[in-house]
């Protein structure tokens, strides 16, 4: 029923936007269609009966959850896009005749994105998980500059080679299926209650393969080379959205898997698979950072970090650190929406008329005080300073892998440092530049539409909401999802 009514919504608003003609209309159905989504996403996760079960969907604590979170950046970003594609209009750089393909696109994923965490079969999750890559792509080269379209097609082509590989281990699933005496199903609900019976052989190796294929979804070393790219050439609208929900669904599709893995006697090795990519991960992403330059790629370049940290808990599969795990999922996805959000105005102020140049910031409070301000304070909570939702789970998931190994635990609290120290270098360096110290002219001031500073403020909020305190409510739902993916009781 609940994946009726997105994609009913999806329907209607679609139409609409292609039929009107105006961009302020089709900026106000962008606007509706993602409150409406907000809506939906409330009633499946306060209101609905879970389980709730209808034909290749459902509803469970997780899912709802995912979708929940999807739907409060996608209503940021919606709020945001309007006015920064007015400025884009303005400037030459998107064609108002593209304006269908980017609302179109943008629609298309809004819809798309909460049936993905919806599917409770694999191989719709696959099909669908990959319609999201061709969409956002497609949003990425939206501008149609040489850049974002190398950007997209290398996207498109390093996600969707790996998620074949993905396919395969959804083949070894199926099939272990099959020889547990049923017809063969990939209903994740359904193999969760009859993977105890599966080969732990075969079932590392499905899950060695489906983990290829949504590490690459997800930006996991070594399948990240995509991600600084596409997310920093992106409309910042867009690249909120491929940080705080796309990766989100990779992340999603192995905690789905791993779950019904984790089930199977003698299978702990794919915690170690898992563990050794997490801390290779924030290894390689706190090194790109170190020698980044460019304030969006900086930003990529965390994202890249946090899916690292996130597997790192996940590796330990305990109720105390999955609840982090998905804690932590939470806080990413509102900060690092803030920080492209803030980040895009700050890119537009400064953006070079060299595309192979970089922006070179100076007088930041000045030229844009409100953005300034929103970009370090995402910085702040990025990196985990207290107050802020990022710093309980990086906490917490540090304290576990010290009590894993103390060796371990202090590799991964260095290379955290040195991601940090990197971040803030470079803000450091950025707003403490005067504009007469260093002998360059300030540009003209870049006209910021209310909407995307609504945008911005709407997560600040939500950030310091989450950070000051775990809400009880909050604290009782990702207990309910601890105990259904099958970890034998809550925290």
């Amino acid at each position: 029923m609940t994946a009726i009514l997105y994609l009913i919504t999806g329907i209607i608003t679609f139409s609409l936007i292609m039929i009107m003609k105006g961009h302020r209309s089709k900026k106000v159905i962008l606007i509706l269609h993602s409150a409406a989504n907000l809506a939906i996403a409330g009633y499946i996760m306060f209101a609905c009966a879970i389980p709730e079960t209808s034909g290749f969907f459902r509803v469970d604590h997780l899912s709802a959850f995912e979708a929940g979170l999807s739907s409060v950046v996608f209503f940021a970003a919606s709020l945001y896009a309007g006015g920064y594609v007015t400025r884009l209009i303005e400037t030459g750089e998107l064609n108002p005749k593209s304006l269908r393909l980017f609302y179109g696109g943008f629609s298309i994923l809004m819809t798309v994105t909460p049936l993905v965490f919806l599917s409770d079969n694999l191989a719709l999750f696959w099909i669908l998980a990959e319609i999201t890559t061709v969409v956002s792509a497609m949003l990425v080269a939206s501008l149609a500059a040489k850049e974002n379209i190398d950007a997209a097609l290398k996207y498109i082509f390093i996600a969707s080679t790996a998620m074949l590989f993905a396919f395969i281990g959804l083949i070894f699933l199926f099939e272990m299926s099959r020889t547990g005496g049923g017809a063969g199903t990939l209903n994740w609900s359904e193999l969760m209650t009859m993977s105890q019976g599966f080969d732990p052989a075969v079932s590392l190796a499905a899950f060695f393969f489906v983990f290829i294929g949504f590490s690459a979804k997800s930006g996991i070393v070594p399948f990240h080379t995509w991600l600084p790219d596409a997310h920093s050439k992106a409309p910042s609208a867009v690249s909120a959205v491929l940080s705080g929900v796309l990766l989100n669904i990779g992340i999603y599709g192995i905690i789905r898997v791993y779950a019904i893995i984790r089930q199977v006697p003698e299978t702990e090795t794919a915690g170690l698979l898992v563990l050794f990519f997490g801390i290779l991960t924030v290894f390689v992403a706190s090194m790109m950072m170190l020698r980044q330059h460019n304030l969006k790629k900086l930003i990529a370049c965390s994202s890249i970090e946090n899916m690292g940290l996130i597997l790192i808990g996940l590796s330990f599969w305990t109720p105390f650190a999955v609840f982090w795990v998905l804690f932590q999922t939470l806080a990413h996805s509102l900060t690092k929406a803030e920080l492209f959000l803030s980040a895009g105005i700050i890119h537009r102020q400064y953006k070079s008329e060299n595309p192979a140049e970089e922006d070179v910031i100076c007088d930041a409070f000045d030229m844009q005080p409100a953005a300034s301000a929103f970009l370090v304070a995402g910085a702040l909570a990025i990196t985990g300073t207290p107050l802020f939702p990022v710093f309980l789970p990086k906490l917490f998931i540090l304290l576990k892998a010290i009590r894993f190994d103390t060796l371990t635990g202090i590799l991964i609290l260095l290379f955290i440092a040195i991601a940090s120290f990197a971040l803030f270098r470079f803000i450091w360096n950025a707003f403490s530049c005067r504009s007469d110290g260093v002998g360059i002219r300030k540009p003209e001031h870049y006209p910021v539409a209310k909407g995307m500073h609504i945008g911005i403020v709407f997560l600040l909020v939500l950030m310091l909401y989450f950070g000051i305190m775990v809400p009880d409510w909050f604290y009782n739902y990702l207990n309910m999802i601890i105990t259904e993916l099958g970890l034998g009781g809550a925290l």
